[in-house]
């Protein structure tokens, strides 16, 4: 455990932001899942791919993700959803 005042808040501080991240985190994983398990299911993914986008885009916008990596992990998404829906 810290010992002087500024290390104190800065575990506040670290411990704050982890759950506020953690959430945001949570979020887009949720509905990365939500797509999958509705492709998987034959059901309408549009709205739930504008989800997934959204979730994605507020991650990288609050730094949570790099914004290349929201772009790659959107595309992989997209692939696999065109690759399903052409069949």
């Amino acid at each position: 455990m810290p010992i002087k005042d500024n290390a104190k808040k800065a575990l506040r501080q670290s411990t704050k932001r982890a759950a506020e991240n953690k959430v945001v985190k949570d979020a887009y994983k949720a509905a990365m899942k939500a797509v999958s398990k509705a492709l998987a299911a034959g059901a309408d993914t549009k709205e739930l791919i504008i989800h997934a986008q959204q979730k994605l885009d507020k991650a990288a916008k609050k730094g949570i993700l790099k914004p290349n990596t929201a772009a790659r992990k959107l595309s992989r998404l997209m692939k696999r959803v065109q690759r399903i829906e052409t069949k």
